[in-house]
């Protein structure tokens, strides 16, 4: 019963408080203390499993090699949070087009392509980075396995106490318990997620990035998920609302408080935009390949539209084209053609931009022109996977129509 009060104590201080509204910079961070050695035998065990699944994730087949990308994600993210701090994490991307990073205690930092193709600039990333690195400077990782812990031994007594309570209410009043204690532990998630935002903040302020640039982050996640659910004939979706369970802040919460924690006089910084974009640039047709193949056609062309800001390209023409062929309308097809010629107009060697060419002027009637694309593909990529049924095609009269 006392270890029951003391979990029951716990549990009501667990959560630290919400970050309040302000429009006070994020403060600058304190000297490394170094990382944190586990104590105990409960955490040495939680290293371990950590280290066992970094050994696994190091021959993950999904994992990017490439030493040039590797060493400008690494230089981004030690302009972030410093040379001192940035020798403790051991840097991992992901071929995984989807939004996620992540940062262990044993150091894994886990990057995933889908960020790397939705942040526009070194500052954006270095936000992200930043976020992650202040989860694992402050242990919230550690905290959390505690607070679950925690959690589901006090749930566990209190289980045993309800199968023993002399009246019918005891079953009621457990699930209610249940309740209030996932949602407690959403809420101490959420808090951290706070925490980590302030961190992250502190560490843009006090590089040579500009910190507006984490508002833009999550201003363009949202817009992302407007044109995604506009797409597929959803109902807008909501960015002010804080679900119960969630485990973490509204996108429109995090967007205001980044903002208000930039330090002003940090505005006029350089953001890297356009470093980013010339590292970026050759492995964009691959990142955007695979966004295309989530069939998400709002959110792709959102991405692709962004992404041309910048001005258009022929990768960015030909990607935009695989988009709209893959819907497949008739009238997509017609608009892919143009996509496709676009892009062999900026350049002539393209060889997916005859390959697209091809196939969609032979979907929309016009074979002819098309079987020229496809063979001026054949032409530029004569060792192509898809060469020996696409010279099948183009020697077939009358296939394809």
């Amino acid at each position: 019963m006392r270890r029951l009060v003391g979990l029951c104590a716990w549990l009501t201080a667990a959560a630290p408080a919400a970050a309040a509204a302000t429009t006070t910079p994020a403060p600058l961070p304190p000297p490394y203390a170094g990382a944190y050695q586990p104590q105990g035998v409960d955490e040495i065990g939680l290293w371990k499993q950590l280290d066992e699944d970094e050994r696994v994730l190091a021959n993950s087949p999904i994992l990017i090699r490439d030493e040039a990308l590797n060493a400008y994600i690494r230089g981004v993210l030690c302009a972030t949070v410093g040379a001192e701090r940035c020798r403790a994490a051991r840097l991992y991307i992901l071929r995984t087009p989807l939004v996620n990073a992540s940062m262990a205690p044993n150091g894994t930092l886990r990057l995933f392509s889908g960020l790397l193709l939705r942040v526009r600039s070194e500052a954006e990333l270095g936000a992200v980075l930043g976020h992650e690195f202040g989860h694992f400077e402050q242990r919230h990782t550690l905290a959390s396995f505690r607070a679950r812990r925690n959690s589901t031994d006090l749930l566990s007594w209190a289980a045993l106490l309800a199968s023993m309570a002399p009246y019918a209410g005891g079953a009621y009043n457990f699930q209610t318990m249940q309740i209030s204690v996932y949602g407690r532990l959403a809420r101490f998630s959420r808090d951290q997620e706070r925490e980590a935002d302030l961190h992250g903040i502190g560490y843009l302020n006090g590089s040579a990035l500009r910190p507006q640039s984490a508002a833009i982050v999550w201003q363009n996640m949202m817009t992302e998920a407007e044109r995604s659910a506009a797409a597929r004939g959803q109902a807008h979706p909501r960015f002010d609302r804080e679900p119960f369970f969630a485990s973490h802040p509204s996108d429109a919460e995090r967007a205001v408080t980044m903002a208000a924690l930039a330090a002003p006089d940090a505005a006029t910084r350089d953001d890297g935009a356009a470093r980013y974009a010339a590292a970026l640039a050759p492995w964009l047709p691959l990142f955007l390949d695979d966004q295309i193949k989530l069939n998400d056609f709002g959110a792709s062309d959102y991405l692709i539209g962004m992404l041309s800001e910048r001005g258009a390209t022929a990768p960015l023409w030909v990607a935009r084209g695989d988009l709209y062929r893959a819907r497949g309308y008739p009238r997509d097809l017609v608009s892919a053609a143009e996509f496709y010629g676009n892009a062999a107009g900026l350049d002539a060697n393209s060889a997916e931009a005859q390959r697209g060419l091809g196939l969609s002027l032979i979907k929309i009637g016009r074979r002819s022109d098309g079987v020229t694309a496809l063979r001026r593909y054949l032409q530029l990529k004569p060792d192509a996977p898809d060469a020996a049924m696409l010279g099948m095609l183009v020697s077939t009269p009358g296939q394809g129509q």
